[in-house]
């Protein structure tokens, strides 16, 4: 019998599921965050900020920077008092909403959400990437205990994700089937996908019982489900893939902004790459940090043990993106074909090498 927790979280799920990309919404989910209704804004004046993550320990430099008023800092030197504003939605989709409407001025989601909004905005809103917020690998668990590989998922598999078709799981997810069954089927197993935030996710795996067996989450939710349910085990890593340590995650702005607000934009990105060098150096720090942002009640130890692992990569240099960026144009999922990844994302030093 289903007790009223896995009832509560499979209702959730069914009415988050029913969402597609297109449809979006611009919810904003509070966790230590305000909750506000964005609507279109006019771009803000040099020395604001509007800044709106997601969800997990991906966006920890961003928590970083908050919590230790690092743009802020890095604004003064540059003679800019800057007021940053800090909201949370869950998707690409909607992050790409958000900016697109005016209502944020830097949105942090997957490397596919940016492709996807860059192809989008070509020649117009021209959007591109701002910095990486590190490499993850990311998982696809299952508690499916008859798969093991995506060829084993069939109809009776649901993956949550936090966007269908959008957001990088999703196109990961693509970029496998693509691999498995050729370029003309990448899409075979976008019908099994809903489009579901992390947290919930992680619920209803761990809890079981709702028609959530999978998940392609992010950490530390997916460590949560190796470890909180004995039938989770990981199918696939985004590693995998792409065949290497990869940019999951990313910032990305308009080119008015970038262009209107110069000193503000340099502020964020050197907060960034001051926020890189903290976590990095201080791991243990860093991971109260996060759980202190984000009133977090997780296992500490497990969260050390996330950003310990020698997969994570926390720095603001984009690492290999360039290979969905191909696939991407490859099978018409974006009509822009970039040249390097240079082509969507902004231009700066501090940026290093990427790829």
């Amino acid at each position: 019998m289903n007790s009223p927790m896995r009832d509560s979280v499979f209702t959730r799920m069914r009415l988050r599921g029913k969402r597609t990309a297109a449809a979006a919404t611009l919810a904003i989910f509070a966790s230590g965050f305000a909750s506000t209704i964005l609507t279109s804004v006019p771009a803000q004046a040099e020395g604001k900020i509007r800044v709106a993550e997601q969800f997990g320990v991906v966006y920890l430099l961003l928590n970083i920077a908050r919590d230790q008023q690092l743009i802020e800092k890095e604004g003064k030197k540059l003679g800019v008092d800057v007021n940053v504003e800090w909201t949370r939605l869950s998707g690409g989709a909607e992050i790409n909403n958000a900016l697109l409407s005016g209502a944020i001025d830097i949105g942090g989601a997957g490397v596919g959400p940016l492709l996807t909004i860059w192809d989008r905005t070509y020649g117009k809103q021209n959007v591109k990437g701002v910095a990486s917020l590190g490499s993850f690998p990311y998982y696809l668990i299952s508690t499916n205990p008859a798969v093991h590989t995506i060829a084993d998922l069939s109809e009776k598999d649901r993956i949550a994700l936090p966007a269908v078709s959008v957001s990088v799981q999703s196109r990961i997810l693509q970029m496998a089937a693509a691999r498995q069954w050729g370029d003309a089927q990448y899409q075979k197993l976008d019908s099994l996908t809903l489009a579901i935030s992390h947290p919930d996710a992680a619920a209803a795996i761990i809890a079981g019982g709702t028609e959530i067996n999978a998940h392609f989450g992010n950490p530390p939710f997916q460590e949560q489900e190796l470890a909180g349910n004995p039938k989770a085990h990981i199918v696939l890593s985004s590693y995998d893939v792409l065949g290497r340590p990869a940019s999951a995650t990313v910032l990305y702005a308009t080119q008015k902004f970038h262009d209107d607000n110069p000193k503000t934009y340099q502020a964020f990105v050197a907060a960034l790459a001051d926020a890189a060098q903290f976590a990095s150096a201080h791991p243990d720090e860093a991971v109260d940090i996060y759980l202190k942002v984000n009133q977090a009640k997780l296992d500490r130890a497990l969260l050390l043990k996330v950003l310990k692992n020698p997969d994570v990569h926390l720095t603001v240099t984009p690492q290999n993106t360039f290979p969905l960026a191909q696939f991407m144009a490859r099978v018409g999922a974006i009509h822009t074909k970039p040249k390097t990844w240079q082509d969507y994302f902004f231009a700066n030093p501090l940026l290093g090498q990427g790829g």
